[in-house]
């Protein structure tokens, strides 16, 4: 026996409990984990549409579709991906149901979400890829979030591990979700050995992407969505070997559990979406009655109009949105006017003129050329292409 043997071996521990009762409401921690990621997951992403000329609020419409859709997607991909927890033998399908028990794929939840967000971006006349870029930090962030409700669950975790960070797990009680096991004398009872702490990896990891999307995005002032593809290249990089150290129940494909296939696929579909698509990032002018700048934040208090706010007027909702460069949308920020709209064939041509095939019947195409008694007159051969005279080109 050893010094070593006799000195408690660190470990972080895990909560016991992941419910609590306020009255006859369950409180549980997964749940609330959750609910703070999409808090501030919308935090982010509202900030960042406004950056880029969407009204305030446009998050809370695009929330009330993609929250939905995406828990949904989430725990359609979890059900069909582990049918036997809920169709197998011994398999309760009500239990498909139960998504405070844990349960829920990122992938399921990424594709149930987009599907609500372009929805509410089409309701909104926000293009999609604005969506998506504003979106890219705020969801790693509300997935690392989420994971601490893995901690919560004791789930998630790896192979048995010595590192100093090892992770103690309780043996959870079956009969009542979010409670461990307790022996005899009442204490909770403990899984031999210590664990690697995979949820606290994938956590951190996803703050990473968080710094490395806002980095890069504000050096690159990327567009067109591959701000979002970056997102999911950083989250797919950092599954495919993290989920290579978990060890609980998975289906496989050659020997290989099924996430780690997926976050390959997906990874090399984000990275030829990045490397394809080029394009300047998006700004957007509002249309219609609320196509107004709204003033700077850090205005001097005695610029404000306080009479709208007494007389209860209300910002208007944009009817729609018109795409333009950064400078384009940092002069109307600045002057309230909006840009021209961008130059078409017909608008090539002289003011006042009219087309080939349009002349007013009566005027003499080369009357001008002519002089009151019918003589010619001598023509300026220094006029250019658009019938300009040399005072209008000096003008």
């Amino acid at each position: 026996m050893t010094l070593a043997s006799l000195s408690p071996q660190a470990a972080l521990p895990s909560p016991s409990t992941a419910v609590w009762q306020l009255g006859p409401v369950p409180i549980r921690a997964y749940a609330l984990c959750i609910i703070l990621g999409i808090v501030l997951a919308c935090w982010v992403t509202e900030r960042r549409l406004r950056q880029r000329g969407v009204a305030p609020g446009a998050v809370l419409d695009i929330a009330v579709w993609a929250v939905p859709t995406g828990i949904i997607g989430a725990r359609i991909y979890h059900v069909i991906t582990s049918p036997e927890k809920y169709f197998g033998a011994g398999g309760d399908p009500m239990k498909a149901f139960a998504i405070w028990e844990g349960g829920l794929g990122i992938w399921g939840a990424v594709a149930g979400g987009a599907v609500g967000a372009w929805i509410a971006a089409r309701q909104l006349g926000i293009p999609f890829s604005v969506v998506a870029d504003a979106l890219a930090p705020g969801l790693p962030l509300a997935q690392a979030v989420g994971r601490v409700g893995n901690w919560f669950n004791n789930e998630l975790f790896g192979a048995r591990t010595t590192l100093p960070w090892g992770l103690e797990i309780h043996r959870m009680d079956p009969d009542n979700p979010g409670h461990a096991l307790r022996d005899d004398a009442g204490q909770p009872i403990l899984e031999p050995g210590l664990y690697q702490p995979t949820f606290l990896y994938e956590a951190l990891w996803n703050l990473g992407v968080v710094a490395l999307v806002l980095v890069l995005d504000r050096r690159l002032k990327l567009g067109r969505g591959r701000a979002f593809a970056l997102y999911v290249m950083g989250y797919t990089a950092g599954r495919f070997w993290i989920e290579l150290m978990r060890t609980d129940e998975a289906n496989q494909i050659l020997g290989v559990r099924l996430n780690v296939w997926t976050a390959a696929l997906v990874f090399l579909g984000a990275l030829i979406y990045f490397v394809r698509v080029r394009g300047p990032r998006e700004y957007l002018i509002p249309l219609g009655a609320a196509a107004t700048p709204t003033p700077p934040t850090t205005s001097d208090l005695s610029q404000v109009d306080l009479s709208e706010r007494e007389t209860g007027a209300r910002a208007t909702a944009p009817e729609g949105y018109r795409v333009v460069s950064e400078e384009q949308h940092q002069a109307w920020r600045d002057s309230g006017v909006v840009p021209p709209e961008p130059a078409t064939e017909d608008d090539d041509r002289p003011v006042g003129a009219e087309p080939l095939d349009g002349a007013v019947p009566g005027d003499d195409p080369s009357a001008d050329d002519q002089a009151a008694d019918g003589t010619p007159e001598p023509r300026d051969d220094r006029a250019d292409a658009a019938g300009a005279r040399p005072a209008d080109r000096d003008s």
